[in-house]
């Protein structure tokens, strides 16, 4: 599949009046974004062809992550390359062997001398964000992410929207387990399973483990085309973030014929974790936008398991979002570590009771043999146990 270059503008002028039309559009947008209007700016994001070009998400894509784009492109009491002098993050290595496999598919235009120097870039702007913020956990297929804002954006605003991104939006993906980015997957089956049950217990018969990397990424890793990420980016960023799993259960609605097709768990498998390569982005969009609205986070099943702290319930509402701070995020960080510390302990401790399941009721016993031997209800007890077999 062809890749589109950088500056390539993502929705093509069309007929004769498509210049003038575009020049409309492209008002509405500068005049959403001086104003600052976050309403009017997600429903541009969601209208055909999104922000149009490179040019005007770099004003509006900073006012959805929430900061000023004018004021961070002027001075600053920070010097550029201080972050250099900042301890090394845990996961630089990792950080430099991703890095190395960016910029597979996009810009095609550029010489090998070019790429490498856009991966040094790359790997400085991560590294910077790590360090600024060291408790965050990178994982496989952040850099993904983080090249599409890195190609979208002017250098001045790539350090602090990819902060605000990592800490405020992508942050469940970035604690030290996976195990709350699994839990946002069961919302997929749940969205399936309202609106077309038979599909939704066909592929019940898998994990929706197939869509990790996609809902991970924002689908960076398996689109192919810049000018499709970053049209889909619009929308990811003007929408709370479980619009993610709405836009992944539209596609797969919409390749119903092709998965009913296959009766094999691990070909089922492998179809859904490939994106079609001819998605018209613009239609999945605009019908993921109607699914949410008929089937709301909140009316599904799996919503209540979700962690209050967690991205999908904090980013609920966009204008609030906007106007958290990074130290609003680590606060949030810090107590999703908290709950999955104590999860863990309590699961801990689990294991451990039914591992010795045995002793525990022979004590059980031993102690109400001698506190309740005289009574009744004892004798009613011992006789129930009899009844388990020699449990």
């Amino acid at each position: 599949m062809a890749a589109t270059t950088k500056n390539q503008d993502s929705q093509p002028d069309v007929g004769p009046g498509g210049s003038a039309r575009r020049k409309v559009d492209e008002a509405r947008i500068l005049k959403a974004c001086e104003k600052k209007d976050l309403d009017a700016l997600r429903d541009i994001a969601i209208a055909p062809g999104g922000f149009l070009s490179d040019h005007l998400r770099s004003r509006a894509w900073p006012i959805l992550l929430g900061f000023d784009a004018d004021a961070k492109s002027g001075s600053s009491t920070k010097a550029p390359d201080s972050w250099k002098h900042l301890p090394r993050h845990r996961d630089e290595e990792q950080v430099e062997l991703d890095v190395d496999r960016s910029f597979v598919y996009y810009p095609n235009d550029n010489s090998q001398a070019q790429l490498e120097e856009k991966k040094a870039k790359l790997s400085d702007l991560i590294t910077q964000v790590l360090r600024e913020q060291p408790y965050l956990c990178y994982f496989q297929g952040y850099h993904d992410i983080c090249q599409v804002l890195l190609l979208a954006l002017p250098p001045p605003l790539q350090p602090l929207a990819i902060s605000r991104l990592s800490v405020l939006r992508i942050r469940d993906f970035m604690l030290p387990t996976l195990s709350p980015a699994i839990a946002q997957l069961h919302l997929i089956p749940n969205i399936l399973s309202a609106v077309d049950a038979p599909l939704s217990a066909h592929l019940s018969r898998n994990e929706p483990y197939f869509a990790l990397a996609d809902t991970l990424t924002m689908f960076a890793h398996n689109i192919q085309r810049f000018s499709s990420i970053t049209r889909l980016f619009d929308a990811l960023l003007a929408r709370e973030q479980v619009f993610a799993l709405y836009v992944f259960a539209r596609i797969v609605l919409r390749r119903r014929a092709e998965l009913l097709a296959h009766d094999e768990p691990d070909m089922l498998h492998f179809a859904l974790s490939k994106l079609p390569p001819d998605l018209d982005l613009d239609a999945v969009i605009a019908e993921a936008a109607v699914l949410f609205e008929a089937h709301p986070p909140e009316s599904l099943p799996a919503w209540r398991r979700i962690s209050p702290a967690s991205v999908l319930k904090t980013t609920r509402d966009v204008g609030v979002l906007s106007r958290q701070s990074l130290r609003d995020g680590k606060a949030l960080f810090e107590r999703q570590v908290s709950e999955l510390r104590r999860a863990e302990r309590n699961q801990k401790i689990m294991q451990v009771a039914w591992t010795n399941r045995t002793l525990l009721f022979t004590i059980l016993i031993g102690v109400g043999a001698i506190y309740l031997r005289k009574t009744p209800a004892w004798t009613g007890f011992m006789a129930w146990a009899a009844r388990l077999g020699g449990y």
